[in-house]
């Protein structure tokens, strides 16, 4: 028999709560329960599993799963051979990208990544802080760190650590300076390549991609929708931006338009009082779960 379901790994852990609500704006509801690995989704052909974000290209490149949520830091930490089903810089608090940085001690006497050679660096990420200094010509000892990086400097445990930021701010915040990027990172929805190769496997995935990516597209959105006389639609409409252009209509057996855009949130508050100012009424504002 055909097997009419794909293995899909959601990230454990920081990633856990914003990739719920993501899966939720794009139409799915997944249940997680206590310690139960395998929360509950509404759709018989998607089989969920939590694992955590520094596994997850193991277990897809391994086929244990089809596809799962993970960053890109972490399919190149392990090297694995994986499909990229569609980039989703998305985060546990924001839409912005991160970043795995060198950072030392503020008062620390180094002001160049060269000035760590023969030094002891601590990161989780261990393959790829190696290879980049390996790149530099640098002799550093790189050792895995299983969590308080950053207080492996404040404790005397290493010279300087590679972690993972957003803002900076948290680095900061524990007194350390950063010296140097090592990479910039991202969420990626990726599968496994004989998954990818399977029709149904691939066309699933691939609709997973497709609403995942439009529910991110609509945050920070809204819709508008207004009514306006005909006589005044043209100084309405010149304020409204759109994804192209905002939709007119006629309202049955009047000289009024109905017209509907979508918008930032954040243009809202001062855009309704402009718009009312220029004769629009019956102003909505709604908001939006995705945008393809």
């Amino acid at each position: 028999m055909m097997d009419r379901t794909i293995a899909l790994g959601l990230p454990k852990g920081s990633l856990e709560k914003s990739t719920l609500e993501l899966f939720a704006r794009a139409g799915w509801r997944i249940a997680p329960s206590g310690r139960n690995y395998f929360p509950d989704i509404d759709d018989q052909e998607i089989i969920c599993t939590l694992v955590r974000a520094q596994e997850m290209a193991i277990y897809v490149a391994g086929g244990t799963l089809d596809a799962g949520l993970t960053g890109l830091d972490w399919c190149v930490e392990h090297e694995a051979e994986v499909v990229v089903a569609q980039d989703l810089v998305y985060s546990k608090a924001s839409q912005r990208k991160a970043r795995w940085v060198l950072a030392v001690a503020g008062d620390s006497p180094y002001r160049a990544p060269e000035d760590l050679a023969g030094k002891k660096i601590s990161t989780e990420l261990v393959n790829v802080t190696r290879r980049w200094f390996a790149q530099k010509g640098i002799p550093v000892e790189v050792d895995f760190s299983w969590g308080a990086t950053e207080a492996k400097i404040i404790s005397g445990l290493a010279d300087a650590v590679v972690e993972v930021t957003e803002t900076g701010s948290t680095i900061r915040a524990h007194g350390l300076r950063i010296l140097s990027e090592v990479m910039v990172t991202h969420t990626q929805l990726i599968a496994n390549p004989a998954a990818w190769a399977d029709e149904f496997k691939r066309a699933k995935i691939e609709q997973i991609a497709l609403l995942l990516k439009g529910a991110l597209r609509a945050r920070g959105l809204v819709g508008l929708k207004l009514n306006v006389r005909e006589k005044d639609a043209p100084l309405v409409i010149e304020l409204l931006p759109s994804l192209n252009a905002p939709t007119v209509a006629s309202l049955y057996q009047t000289d009024w338009l109905s017209v509907e855009t979508v918008v930032a949130d954040e243009v809202v508050r001062e855009l309704i009082p402009r718009l009312l100012a220029r004769g629009a009424e019956g102003i909505i504002e709604y908001p939006l779960n995705k945008v393809i």
